[in-house]
């Protein structure tokens, strides 16, 4: 396989929030937001900020060799454990949710992206070691949006009634989504190779989260990814004294609805804290926790807390406190020795109203690296937009405006009014000339001539380009084609495929080939030609 990379500055796609163009840009109105950019300078000062800040790593350490202990041991894995109790060792991390399967590429992308980066750094800076980590937030309950697949364009949805985390749901039910899965992807050269995979991860697993972290292990154990299930006990008793704090004094929202105040004068606010940001977590409960006078209530139950009830059960149990997004990445970073977080635009907008809380309950705030993003384009698709005269970058515009171009380019008819409507532009502007000395209030009557005259001209180019367009049906179809497979709903490629069809054509050669082509910093969109 001969892969060829580009790339294209993340603005230039039209896919990407201001708020995060501003912050790849280190624009001044985001910079009171973060800590350090993420930069090989900014990383150099946020290593040396975690030196200061240390982590039990003695709970961190045990937690993941009882995690491991019921997979196949993996040589680099094991060793980057066993590196995670020196003070010189540091994490790099990326979170999601257990979607099944994976969910969307950006899933593997976010992961690849973290190894990269952890390899990178480890290089520049060899008295340390940089160890990748995939958190996984298998705490989240959210099953519209982890429970489903797309395959083929087609939604394969899990048909299932639990409720509660998803990570501690049950399998069951996923034979069949795999049953659908097998009769598609086993025919391609991996397809039984990936089968076997998941049926492994999936049917022999007791729940969501559990077969996830199989599946991640077959896929990137040799490159020494930590796959880390932060739901314990051990971890969540770290987090008591600020875990009382948002119960009973509501502190984090007010810290962040300060800074969200701020961050707005500017930008669109991503996630806005409740009074309390914490979920009662038992059996197939995941509830908000909600204050009702001087009592607490698990949202949607019948549960209902004293204050000094509740502080007992914190104490007591502490993993019965699941926190939402304005606490996960605290939690996080409480527990890990990190340098920098790799998200999406979504989380890094997040991340950006959280510095003031990281630095009130004196936490280093990581190094927020978007994660990496490509456009996968199979040789048959390249070829297509060449035939069409267009560049990959190209395909980034809207349909409309790509037939505007083609049509313009090749039609036999001069469709561009453009020099017309100058003439006439120019010749209004000599008669305000002539007009303005003589009577000043003559020239909004000028003015609205030229609206007059210039206006159905615009529309003539408008109408000369539909009529014209009629004539180029086939590219039109064979464009549309394009964009639809390239862009499926309009959106981008990543947000709405998956690794599967990608890894049943292509092995493990199609992580390889990823990862190979993964920048580190260079903060840039990747064009692939495969």
């Amino acid at each position: 396989m001969d892969w060829t990379s580009t790339h294209l500055p993340y603005r230039q796609t039209g896919y990407f929030s201001r708020i995060i163009t501003d912050y790849l840009d280190q624009a001044a109105a985001i910079n009171p937001f973060y800590s350090y950019p993420a930069t090989e300078e900014g990383l150099g000062k946020a290593i040396e900020a975690r030196k200061q800040s240390p982590v039990d790593r003695a709970v961190l350490v045990e937690a993941l060799k009882n995690q491991y202990a019921g997979v196949q041991p993996a040589p680099l894995v094991d060793a980057n454990i066993e590196k995670l109790k020196a003070e010189t060792t540091f994490t790099i991390v990326t979170a999601h949710q257990p979607a099944i399967f994976t969910g969307h590429l950006y899933f593997i992308y976010k992961i690849l992206h973290t190894i990269r980066l952890a390899s990178h750094l480890s290089h520049r800076y060899p008295a340390c070691h940089f160890v990748p980590v995939f958190y996984m937030g298998s705490e989240d309950a959210d099953l519209d949006e982890l429970g489903n697949v797309y395959l083929g364009g087609d939604k394969l949805v899990w048909d299932t009634k639990q409720t509660g985390a998803v990570g501690r749901m049950k399998t069951k039910g996923l034979d069949k989504l795999l049953f659908r899965i097998e009769g598609e992807l086993s025919v391609q050269p991996f397809g039984k190779e990936l089968m076997a995979m998941l049926r492994e991860a999936y049917l022999e697993s007791p729940d969501i989260q559990t077969a996830t972290f199989r599946l991640l292990h077959r896929l990137f154990a040799e490159w020494g990814l930590i796959v880390l299930i932060a739901d314990l006990p051990a971890f969540k008793r770290l987090m008591i004294p600020i875990f009382e704090d948002d119960l009973f004094r509501n502190k984090p929202s007010e810290i962040v609805n300060k800074t969200i105040e701020q961050l707005s004068v500017h930008y669109k606010v991503q996630a806005n804290p409740r009074a309390i940001n914490l979920f009662y977590l038992k059996d197939d409960i995941r509830g908000r926790i909600e204050q009702d006078g001087e009592d607490y209530l698990v949202h949607t139950t019948d549960l209902r807390f004293t204050k000094d009830q509740l502080t007992e059960e914190l104490h007591r149990n502490p993993e019965r406190f699941s926190p939402n997004v304005i606490l996960r990445g605290l939690f996080q970073e409480r527990i890990l020795p990190n340098i920098a977080f790799i998200g999406g635009g979504g989380e890094t907008a997040y991340w950006l109203e959280l510095k003031a809380l990281f630095g009130h309950y004196q936490t280093p705030f990581p190094v927020l690296v978007l994660r990496n993003s490509f456009l996968l384009v199979e040789q048959q698709w390249k070829e297509k937009a060449e035939r069409m005269g267009f560049g990959l970058a190209d395909l980034f515009k809207p349909t409309e405006e790509l037939m505007n171009l083609l049509v313009k380019r090749d039609s036999q008819q001069t469709l561009d009014l453009g020099e017309e409507i100058a003439v006439a532009n120019r010749y209004y502007e000599s008669l305000k000339e002539l007009a303005r000395p003589v009577d000043p209030t003559l020239e909004q009557h000028v003015m609205a001539l030229q609206t007059k005259a210039v206006e159905p001209l615009r529309v003539l180019e408008k109408k000369l380009l539909r009529a014209e367009k009629r004539k180029f049906s086939d590219q039109q179809r064979q464009l549309q084609a394009l964009k639809a497979t390239l862009f499926p709903g309009d959106g981008l490629q990543e947000r709405m495929d998956n690794f599967m069809p990608w890894y049943a054509t292509y092995g493990k050669e199609f992580i390889q080939r990823l990862y190979d082509r993964s920048p580190a910093l260079e903060q840039q969109f990747v064009l692939l030609s495969l």
